[in-house]
């Protein structure tokens, strides 16, 4: 069965396929609105036609013929065929124009015929046709003149008479309004349609926007807990029986680690639950560095702090503690070197950070995993900062990020 064909869908040609694929019930339901058959405003316009006819026909008895079965026919099916515009548009119009100048033709009294051909060339407009439309409507009026100046005394009705052209000229500017009003509504559908497909991709790019953070967030939480709890739970295997007070000072650590994973990603994961309302804890920022380096501590790890602590913007505040986080968790893990330095530069509205160890790097993922540098990267390109992270010449590691002072989005 043939469908519809517009601009802003795929052609609907050859049998439906509406069972295949993961979204074929959606298809099947936007199909089936489509192919729905036009009964009711059918039937209302074949009433209209056939109604304003008769009044047509008694306020022209002297001019033109009167109504008989043979003209009523051909308002019937002038009106019946708009049944198939949703389905067949270029059709419809072309057959609406047809029956319309043979019922002129016919010598039967002008009125509502020609609302079915409108009603016609509207939906081929909007269903994409427009050239069908324009040719069948231009048809239509060569044929009118046709047989109102040339052929009218070979038709009837009897010593019929020509048109002035002031009528030819209203004919004309009624066949351009038409076309006008079905070019203005086919515009505005094709607008709404590339407002929805943006919308779409609006939702689609913030859903993944929002993935990545989720993402980032939870590794950054589990990557560095999960550091120090393995950590320490090696020291904790090595001396329980040997130094059981220091195996109890591990276990400490390990519950102090994983209470504290727990209460990060339960608050992320609240985010999902409740979208938009606050979250109940503030989210973590260089005032923790303190923290941090506690835990580093615990892990065998002694961290540095070269220049003063700053308390940028809240986006680039979170970004600059995930990223020491990730790199100091980075060190414990790839690192053989027991030592890290983090300095602090502000100036000109750029925050410096740059993580050192001394190495030499351990194991194949020296200087860390793929996912923790790729979200570094992330969270710095996000406020428009940049990263470099890679060894130094004597063997050490480096990660240097240069974040604005405060975000793009904190700027406006």
């Amino acid at each position: 069965m043939e469908e519809q064909h517009t601009p802003a869908a795929p052609a609907w040609g050859g049998p439906s396929r509406w069972w295949h694929g993961p979204h074929g019930r959606d298809r099947w339901d936007d199909e089936g609105r489509r192919a729905r058959w036009p009964w009711r405003s059918t039937l209302l316009l074949t009433a209209f036609v056939l109604i304003g006819s008769n009044f047509a026909a008694h306020a022209q008895h002297d001019d033109r013929l009167a109504l008989d079965a043979f003209s009523r026919a051909l308002l019937l099916v002038g009106s019946g065929l708009l049944l198939w515009r949703q389905r067949h548009p270029v059709f419809v119009v072309f057959g609406t124009a047809a029956v319309a100048l043979v019922y002129v033709a016919a010598g039967y009294p002008y009125g509502p015929v020609f609302l079915p051909v409108a009603v016609g060339c509207f939906s081929a407009v909007v269903a994409g046709h427009r050239r069908a439309a324009w040719t069948a409507l231009g048809l239509l009026w060569a044929g009118h003149l046709l047989v109102a100046h040339w052929l009218y005394r070979r038709l009837p009705p009897t010593g019929d008479h020509p048109p002035s052209w002031t009528q030819e000229i209203g004919i004309a500017t009624w066949v351009v309004a038409v076309v006008a009003l079905s070019e203005l509504v086919r515009v505005r559908r094709e607008q709404w349609s590339r407002e929805r497909a943006e919308r779409a991709q609006a939702a689609r790019r913030r859903a993944d926007e929002e993935r990545l953070r989720i993402a980032r967030e939870l590794h950054d939480v589990l990557a560095h807990s999960i550091s120090v709890i393995n950590v320490q739970a090696g020291v904790g295997l090595a001396l329980l029986d040997s130094d059981p007070e220091q195996a109890r000072t591990a276990l400490t650590t390990i519950k102090a680690a994983s209470k504290e994973a727990l209460g990060e990603v339960r608050q992320v994961l609240d985010t999902l639950r409740t979208p938009g309302e606050a979250p109940r804890a503030p989210a973590p920022g260089l005032d923790r560095l303190p923290e941090l380096v506690e835990q580093a501590a615990s892990a065998g790890l002694t961290v540095e702090i070269e220049g003063e602590v700053p308390a940028p913007a809240p986006g680039t505040d979170l970004a600059a503690f995930r990223i020491v986080q990730e790199a100091l968790t980075n060190v414990v893990r790839h690192s053989g070197s027991r030592r890290a330095r983090v300095r602090f530069d502000h100036e000109r509205g750029v925050l410096r950070l740059r993580i050192d160890d001394d190495g030499p790097a351990t194991g194949a993922d020296a200087g860390g995993s793929g996912n923790g540098l790729a979200g570094m990267r992330e969270r710095a390109a996000a406020l428009g900062g940049t990263i470099e992270a890679g060894p130094r010449d004597d063997g050490g590691f480096r990660v240097l990020a240069v974040l604005p002072w405060k975000a793009k989005e904190e700027n406006r």
